[in-house]
C-alpha cells in the first residue's frame, strides 16, 4: 500500500502509541480526582500543556485541549463572537477556509453577524489590501487559515497578524495543516487564537488544542465542569492528549529533515506529471506551499474514477478535504481559485510523508498515467477535443 493521503491523517507515531499506552491501562486516573492516580492524570496533562505551548512558543496557560481541529474552530470564533459582541458584529474571513469555519460562520449569520468572505488569487493567496478595506470600525474577529488543506498555500499570516494587531481586532488561524509541518510561532505571527490538531501530525485523532493569548476574554464553548480552568468543560482525554505532545515533540525535533524530504519527493512528483502528463493544471502557490501537498486538475476525467483506480492498485489518495468526500458539488477551494466545475471535478490530491519514497513516487506517477490514459480513452469530450485541435 502507498499512503499519499497524509492531509486527511496520519500513521501515528511509535513515540505517541509509547507516550499513550500507561494511561490507557495502568494510569487511567481522572486528572480532576485527589487521589495519587488523579494527580498522575494531572502532571501528565501539564507536561503535555508545556511542550505544546513550547512548540509555538506560547505560554502553558494559554493552551487549551479540545477534542479536536473542528472544536477549536468553533470555539474560537462562536467563543469571539459571543465575547465581543458589545463591540461589533462583523467578522471576516476567507473563502477557501475549512468547513469547521465556513459553516461555523453560516452559523454566526443566522445569530445576526456579518461576515465578508475575502476572494483569493488564483494561487489561493488572500489579498492584503482587500482584507484592509474590509475592515470596519465594528470588524470584532479575522479568521484565515495559515496553509489550506486542498491545495497547500500558505496565507501571509504574520501580516495579516501585523494589521489586525494595529486595529486592535481577534485574529484566529486555522493551523491544523500547518502544526508540526512548518515552524509556527504565535508572538510572531501576532495571533490571538490558533486550532491545532493531533492526528495531523502523526498522534491520535479525537484531540486538539486551541491557543488562546492571555487577556483574550473567550467565551467558553462547553459548559458543565470546571476542566480547562473552567474554560472547557469535560473530562480530559489523557491518553490522547499526551500522544498528540508526544508526536509535536517527535515533529519539532526532526523538522527540518522532514521538510527537505518531503520538499524534495514533492518536487518530484509535479515535475513528473507535469512533463509526462498532458492536460493537468497544478493547484496553489508553486512555492508558497506546504512542504507535501500536491494537487493537479486532469482535464477529461472525474477525479473520484481516479481515485478508485488507484486504490485498486493499492494507492491511497483523495479529491480534497477529507470531511467533504463523497460530496456531489466540486470543492469551493479550486472554485474559488478560478478552476470550472469541470476543473474541480478532476483534480486529485497527494499528501505525502516522510515515510514516502522515492520509488512510490515513481510508481505512482507510472500507475497514474495508466489510470489517465485508460480513462480519457473513453471520454467522448477528450476524443472530441482532440478531433478538433487535429491530434487524431
Amino acid at each position: 500500500m502507498i499512503y499519499l493521503d497524509n492531509a486527511a491523517t496520519t500513521r501515528m507515531a511509535d513515540e505517541a502509541v509509547e507516550a499513550m499506552l500507561p494511561f490507557l491501562k495502568e494510569n487511567y486516573g481522572n486528572p480532576s480526582a485527589v487521589h495519587s492516580m488523579g494527580a498522575a492524570a494531572k502532571k501528565a496533562l501539564n507536561q503535555a500543556r508545556r511542550a505544546l505551548a513550547s512548540a509555538i512558543g506560547a505560554g502553558q496557560e494559554e493552551i487549551f485541549f479540545t477534542a479536536g481541529g473542528t472544536e477549536s474552530d468553533n470555539w474560537a470564533l462562536k467563543g469571539a463572537a459571543c465575547a465581543c459582541r458589545h463591540k461589533g458584529r462583523h467578522i471576516i474571513t476567507s473563502a477557501i477556509e475549512h468547513h469547521a469555519v465556513l459553516h461555523t460562520c453560516r452559523h454566526l449569520e443566522k445569530e445576526g453577524f456579518e461576515i465578508t468572505y475575502l476572494k483569493v488569487d488564483e494561487d489561493g493567496l488572500v489579498d492584503l489590501e482587500e482584507l484592509r478595506r474590509a475592515i470596519r470600525p465594528d470588524t470584532i474577529l479575522i479568521s484565515v487559515m495559515y496553509a489550506n488543506n486542498e491545495i497547500g498555500t500558505v496565507e501571509p499570516i504574520a501580516e495579516i497578524g501585523a494589521m489586525a494587531r494595529e486595529k486592535g481586532i481577534l485574529f484566529h488561524t486555522d493551523a491544523v495543516q500547518a502544526f508540526g509541518q512548518v515552524p509556527l510561532d504565535v508572538k510572531d505571527l501576532k495571533v490571538d487564537l490558533l486550532s491545532a490538531s493531533g492526528h495531523k501530525l502523526n498522534g491520535p485523532k479525537g484531540v486538539g488544542f486551541l491557543y488562546i493569548r492571555s487577556g483574550c476574554g473567550l467565551d467558553p464553548l462547553l459548559h458543565g465542569g470546571a476542566q480547562e480552568r473552567n474554560r472547557r468543560a469535560g473530562t480530559e482525554n489523557v491518553p490522547g492528549i499526551v500522544g498528540m505532545a508526544a508526536a509535536a515533540q517527535r515533529a519539532m525535533d526532526r523538522m527540518e529533515e522532514k521538510t527537505a524530504k518531503e520538499e524534495r519527493l514533492r518536487e518530484h512528483l509535479i515535475s513528473r506529471i507535469e512533463s509526462e502528463i498532458p492536460y493537468c493544471r497544478l493547484g496553489g502557490h508553486r512555492t508558497k506551499r506546504l512542504p507535501g501537498n500536491v494537487n493537479f486538475s486532469f482535464r477529461f476525467v472525474e477525479g473520484e474514477s481516479v481515485l478508485i483506480m488507484l486504490d485498486m492498485k493499492g494507492i491511497c489518495a483523495s479529491s480534497g478535504s477529507a470531511c467533504t468526500s463523497g460530496a456531489l458539488d466540486p470543492s469551493h477551494v479550486l472554485l474559488a481559485i478560478g478552476r470550472s466545475p469541470q476543473e474541480a471535478r478532476g483534480s486529485v490530491r497527494f499528501t505525502l510523508s516522510e515515510d514516502n519514497t522515492l520509488e512510490e513516487i515513481n510508481t505512482t506517477v507510472d500507475t497514474l498515467k495508466e489510470i489517465l490514459e485508460k480513462l480519457r480513452s473513453m471520454s467522448s469530450e477528450y476524443e472530441e477535443f482532440l478531433r478538433k485541435n487535429g491530434k487524431v
